[in-house]
């Protein structure tokens, strides 16, 4: 994994929101490998992922963590907003939770480009074809419940009151790329089984001060499709040279190359292999059992 924008280890030990765009499940492992060395990050985060993710092996890992697993689709959410405040007052500071996960553009790449696209030419939105324009919902119920009062001009939550009162809020969204060589996302399984030729994954980062992030739903709407219009031209850059862009008034962009220990390498792939080997036992003998 090469690493290119903002050092984000600079906040690690400060509040943040990241969001990231979506192209595979492989995207899950990326964050987890890029978050390793990020100090305490990995064991005091939560994620937002698809409820479907709670069916599979490390569901059971997810669920006694405190993650939120998201029901996609229209008659599901405005039900699903509710529960991620509930959850979210429930559990992120609770768990001493720092970091919080999401995907906005609520799918894979793949499966929402298409209607991501017609949206956008009847409202006469840009048209992107590396990301998809994403979803309001969760980021808005996230900043209302989990930034400070004195952020954002607005309380946390409206009517919610930060109970520990050593807690800052959310100081910090940070928005992050994924870019695949050649637009080929990792899925789980080629992590697990490694049957692709290595390659290299590379994540930009852009850190905003939350205070600089609007609170009325129209102004974030713009201000997140902003976000995803630079992913694009991120994106853009990145498939035609092979590299991010350098920062406005940098003339080269800096990449970080990151290396981790290959036993903890071996460690995780022998849990992946040994929870997976068990989770299939377990619906062996569910089926069997049943019918």
């Amino acid at each position: 994994v090469v690493e290119w924008g903002d050092d984000v280890k600079a906040v690690s030990e400060d509040e943040a929101m990241v969001l990231v765009n979506h192209q595979a499940t492989g995207d899950v492992c990326t964050l987890m490998m890029c978050l390793q060395d990020k100090g305490t990050v990995v064991r005091q985060m939560m994620w937002l992922m698809d409820h479907i993710f709670k069916y599979t092996n490390f569901g059971i890992v997810s669920l006694i963590h405190g993650d939120f697993f998201i029901r996609q689709g229209k008659t599901h959410r405005d039900q699903q907003l509710v529960l991620l405040k509930d959850h979210l007052e429930k559990y992120y500071r609770s768990r001493n939770r720092k970091w919080i996960v999401l995907f906005p553009e609520g799918g894979f790449l793949r499966k929402r480009r298409e209607t991501s696209q017609a949206f956008a030419k009847k409202n006469n939105l840009p048209f992107l074809k590396h990301v998809t324009l994403p979803r309001l919902g969760a980021t808005q119920v996230i900043l209302k419940t989990l930034v400070a009062p004195q952020e954002n001009g607005t309380p946390a939550g409206g009517d919610t009151v930060i109970k520990e009162s050593k807690s800052k809020g959310l100081q910090w969204v940070i928005d992050t790329t994924i870019a695949y060589p050649k637009g080929e996302p990792i899925d789980i399984q080629t992590w697990i089984l490694g049957y692709r030729q290595p390659t290299v994954t590379h994540v930009h980062y852009r850190i905003f001060p939350v205070k600089d992030v609007p609170a009325e739903p129209e102004a974030l709407t713009d201000w997140l499709y902003q976000r995803f219009i630079e992913k694009e031209d991120l994106l853009t850059h990145f498939y035609e040279t092979g590299a991010f862009p350098p920062p406005k008034g940098q003339t080269k962009a800096i990449s970080r190359e990151m290396t981790l220990s290959n036993l903890w390498l071996v460690g995780i792939q022998s849990f992946a292999f040994l929870s997976g080997g068990m989770w299939y036992c377990i619906f062996q003998y569910l089926y069997h059992c049943l019918f």
